[in-house]
């Protein structure tokens, strides 16, 4: 229990740091604290002379710390398992040592202050990590399959995730193009918003196809219900992704509906590695299910 939910609370700690993350650049508070590892030359904390930009980029910082202190908890439980579930432990360090590289990219991302590449980057490892802990948390529920996807499914739920991927990626290159930079001395990219804001749409476009024909596949096939499911979530909170995405377009790019945007982008990616590990069981789990189920095949033979 106490595993489950430590790797839970790890999951959404990653989100929700992704999302104080943004609230920072939304509000133009990327150089709050203009250095790193200190918040200024002569403190490590926010003085009262920076105000409210430091208040906000120093508790994003400070939120890095108890991100790092739930991982900690969940490595320790994880230690614990370790001989129950293969794997899990490898997992939880990786988390670790990813929190670990995030935060000096985050101290790099300060010192270049706020060169729109680093930025993305900064960001995409974000969804590394949250891609860690939501296999992590996944490892933690010991239900073996009862149903294995067809080779054409699992590579469908591939596919699925590499353009989830890619659109993500185009995302943030949106983001370095667009004027919510973090600051006002921040650089920008330099490609044209509504160039890359119309691949970035494309792709989003391709994407929800793909899981429209995903569900539709694994419909036909008889799937279970678990695994028909992961691909509605995932193509629901497309859709609702899709909307938030036009009414911050078409808006004028108000920050409290990018901060939404930014939070569904979590939850797509978070709903595509669920869709994806639904269809493609560990190799341990398919032979657990087949040492368990294989007895009653040839009982009912005989």
């Amino acid at each position: 229990m106490v595993l489950r939910r430590a790797a839970l609370a790890t999951l959404v700690a990653n989100v929700g740091i992704v999302c104080t993350g943004g609230l920072v650049r939304l509000t133009g508070s990327g150089l709050g604290c203009p250095t790193w590892p200190r918040c200024t030359e002569e403190s490590y904390v926010t003085t009262q002379e920076m105000g409210h930009h430091g208040l906000i980029e120093f508790g994003n910082r400070t939120l890095t710390f108890v991100l790092g202190l739930i991982a900690v908890v969940a490595l320790a439980a994880a230690w614990r398992q370790r001989r129950r579930v293969p794997g899990l432990l490898k997992a939880a360090v990786w988390m670790m040592a990813g929190i670990a590289f995030q935060g000096v990219l985050g101290g790099i991302t300060v010192r270049m202050a706020l060169n729109p590449w680093t930025v993305m980057a900064h960001f995409l490892a974000s969804m590394v990590l949250i891609a860690l802990a939501y296999v992590f948390w996944h490892r933690t529920r010991d239900v073996p399959p009862r149903w294995t996807a067809p080779a054409a499914m699992r590579t469908g739920g591939v596919v699925v995730t590499a353009v989830s991927a890619a659109v993500l990626v185009l995302g943030t290159i949106v983001t370095g193009s667009g004027p919510h930079s973090g600051d006002t001395r921040a650089a920008r990219t330099g490609f044209d918003p509504e160039t890359v804001s119309q691949l970035h749409g494309d792709a989003v476009f391709v994407l929800v196809g793909l899981t429209l024909a995903m569900w539709f596949g694994l419909r036909a096939l008889g799937a279970p219900l678990r695994v028909t499911r992961a691909a509605a979530v995932l193509l629901l909170v497309e859709l609702g992704q899709g909307v938030v995405g036009f009414v911050q377009y078409f808006t004028g790019l108000p920050w409290p509906v990018v901060l939404l945007h930014m939070l569904g982008a979590c939850l797509v990616w978070t709903a595509t590695l669920g869709l994806l590990l639904s269809v493609t069981p560990r190799v341990k789990d398919v032979e657990q299910s087949e040492r368990t189920y294989a007895p009653h095949s040839d009982a009912s033979t005989a």
